[in-house]
């Protein structure tokens, strides 16, 4: 089976079931593939390693995507992997009981490295992070109309991904939002015009749980985007909201979405540092804080100023939450891990003088799952504290 496909030599033994194989550990074959084919790897030893991705351009070589040699990589495969990714999120997880706005692809926590997948309503947001999938889109969207009748697309890959992999696409233009629904609360979800892949359905379960805490509250939601948590301490009784962001483009969505939902919070488009120093010099505080920035940086050399950034918005953060009130922090940033994260908060607390108690630490939602021998996926950080003094 599979005789045809071009064969990628491994250098050295190789002993790991991780699915990214990078270049130093390849022989470069003769000749190259171009960046995201199909192909075979074979051992030092001439033993058949998996089935996969090929990129002699990319850091990542090859992406594993089968172990079974009998198993061809073709469209029957794709339709498989994402109808088994589907029937996760609808039959075990139930997610359409809660929401219409759920990953239906993770990347390696489904076994499809380089892929993701969010729906909304009836708008699939594909974003690729490597050739091959790239490459092998309409595999993907055939795979994605069989469980979705009728759906609608957007496509997209960062420029920065499109360099790393050596492809390149412009993205699909002139997308409608779609409007979404999630515990009851609506949404507009705009992948043209706002950040990641047009809403952050990662944080579902944290806005949910934190919105039980806030009724008769005095909210602050800081990097609020397009008003997520904002707009459920509305909705769920807070006595007052208040949403900070430096793009004026998505305050404008939050104010949208504010009004889909029949509340009023204010929403501030200002830069967090200057705005959170004023607040704290005019003796402002807060019952509930929540601070949830963009990712920090996707180069490894750049974690501790990363990390430095972290720590300065927290303590300032920290400075306007009222004693005896809540704290969420979140860090999207992958490099940064659980354990860097916590230690950060032990310092920022430290700094600010602050005693922290940690009620519960979390990440992204079920329909985010990350393998255990690919832990990459596995990225947001969910810190939820009671400030005591």
């Amino acid at each position: 089976m599979n005789e045809a496909l071009p064969v990628v030599r491994l250098r050295n033994a190789w002993r790991s079931s991780h699915p990214w194989i990078f270049q130093k550990l390849v022989e470069k074959p003769n000749p190259r593939p171009r960046p995201g084919t199909i192909v075979d790897v074979v051992g030092i030893d001439g033993e058949w390693i998996g089935r996969g991705f090929y990129n002699g351009h990319s850091r990542i070589a090859v992406r594993i995507l089968e172990t079974d040699p009998n198993v061809a990589v073709d469209a029957g495969w794709f339709a498989r992997k994402i109808a088994d990714a589907v029937a996760l999120r609808r039959d075990v997880l139930r997610l359409d009981e809660v929401s219409d706005a759920w990953r239906v692809v993770h990347s390696e926590g489904d076994g499809l490295s380089g892929l993701v997948v969010d729906r909304y309503a009836d708008l699939l947001v594909l974003e690729y992070f490597s050739a091959g999938m790239f490459r092998h889109r309409e595999w993907i969207m055939d795979a994605l109309r069989a469980q979705f009748p009728g759906c609608r697309f957007h496509a997209f890959a960062d420029e920065h991904v499109q360099k790393q992999e050596s492809f390149d696409f412009h993205g699909t233009p002139g997308t409608e939002p779609a409007v979404i629904t999630e515990h009851g609360i609506r949404f507009r979800a705009d992948p043209a015009g706002a950040h990641k892949t047009g809403f952050f359905a990662d944080q579902r379960e944290n806005r949910e749980w934190l919105s039980r805490q806030v009724a008769g509250k005095r909210v602050l939601d800081l990097c609020c985007n397009t008003g997520g948590f904002a707009v459920y301490s509305a909705v769920r009784g807070a006595s007052e909201v208040t949403g900070v962001d430096i793009d004026a483009d998505v305050i404008e969505l939050a104010k949208g979405n504010a009004k889909w939902n029949g509340v009023r919070p204010r929403f501030v488009q200002a830069d967090i540092f200057p705005w959170l120093r004023d607040a704290a010099n005019a003796g402002e505080q807060y019952d509930v804080v929540i601070l949830d920035p963009a990712k920090m940086t996707r180069d490894r050399e750049q974690v501790i100023p990363a990390l430095k950034k972290y720590l300065d918005m927290n303590k300032l953060a920290l400075s306007v939450v009222k004693p005896g009130g809540l704290f969420a922090t979140f860090s999207c940033t992958g490099l940064v891990a659980e354990d860097q994260f916590l230690d950060m908060l032990r310092r920022a607390a430290f700094f600010s003088n602050r005693t922290v108690q940690v009620l519960k630490v979390s990440g992204a939602g079920p329909d985010h799952p990350f393998m255990a021998n690919a832990q990459e996926s596995r990225y947001l950080k969910a810190v939820f504290c009671r400030v005591l003094d």
